[in-house]
């Protein structure tokens, strides 16, 4: 069974003001404020997030419940150039990750995973993208 939920942690968040955060108000609806366990790294203008072994690495972002997932997803894995459509390897992977709500309640969710390496990359610490803006 797939996820009804997304994480997003970068770029969709509500604070960043980006041109797609509409659709999410369209077609989900805000369920609160998550952590997922990983690391945040500066790839350009944006970040990427890595999964974490560390308990104490926590991604800071948000959680919705999406209403029409087989319809948002597919807008949401083009914009973060997720899918056969963009070359090898992707940049990020939409993979089933566990998140954490801010009430202590775990789900599962969707979450953009970047898929390259992270030589050379900074880390974002606290790893929040709205905090500490690139």
């Amino acid at each position: 069974m797939n996820p009804r939920y997304l994480f997003v942690y970068g770029t969709l968040k509500r604070d960043a003001n980006n041109g797609l955060h509409p659709l999410l108000l369209k077609h989900a609806e805000f369920i609160g404020n998550a952590s997922y366990q990983g690391k945040l790294y500066t790839i350009d203008t944006y970040p990427g997030a890595i999964p974490s072994d560390d308990p104490n690495d926590a991604v800071q972002g948000e959680v919705y419940l999406l209403h029409q997932a087989d319809s948002v997803l597919p807008i949401l894995d083009r914009y973060e150039e997720f899918g056969p459509a963009f070359p090898e390897p992707n940049e990020y992977i939409r993979l089933k990750q566990s998140v954490l709500l801010k009430n202590g309640c775990a789900i599962t969710a969707w979450v953009y995973v970047y898929n390259h390496p992270i030589a050379g990359l900074e880390r974002i610490k606290p790893a929040d993208f709205i905090q500490h803006p690139l």
